[in-house]
């Protein structure tokens, strides 16, 4: 029962967040309350660069890689691109808009913003 409540918490959340129009860039704040309801976090920066810290539960795919690779995502999903500082994320957020993807934003101030506000942050490689 406990589990099926938390499943049923779990997808009202990311619908609600599915339903409301996603602006072409949102601050880190908005940014984390999108990541607690469990929208897909999208890191283009480099495997180092992710590896010095990186937002839990995050998928990386590196910005150069990113066309060949949107196969990976899905697309009735919301999704936060992110990177370092914000430059790369918009250049992520604007090849996934151009291959139809409708739900998609990109994080202003990027991941250093992230570390300024104190917000989770895992070390290493991804599993």
């Amino acid at each position: 029962m406990v589990v099926l409540l938390g499943t049923f918490f779990a997808l009202t959340q990311r619908r609600s967040v599915s339903a409301e129009k996603l602006s072409l860039e949102i601050s880190v704040a908005k940014a984390h309350e999108y990541y607690s309801s469990g929208t897909l976090m999208l890191d283009v920066r480099e495997p180092e660069e992710y590896e010095s810290g990186h937002i839990p539960g995050s998928l990386l795919i590196p910005l150069g890689e990113l066309p060949d690779r949107l196969s990976e995502l899905a697309r009735d999903e919301p999704i936060v691109v992110v990177c370092r500082s914000g430059n790369r994320s918009t250049t992520g957020r604007d090849i996934l808009k151009r291959a139809g993807y409708e739900e998609v934003t990109s994080m202003a101030g990027g991941m250093n913003q992230w570390k300024q506000l104190g917000y989770e942050i895992e070390f290493g490689a991804k599993p």
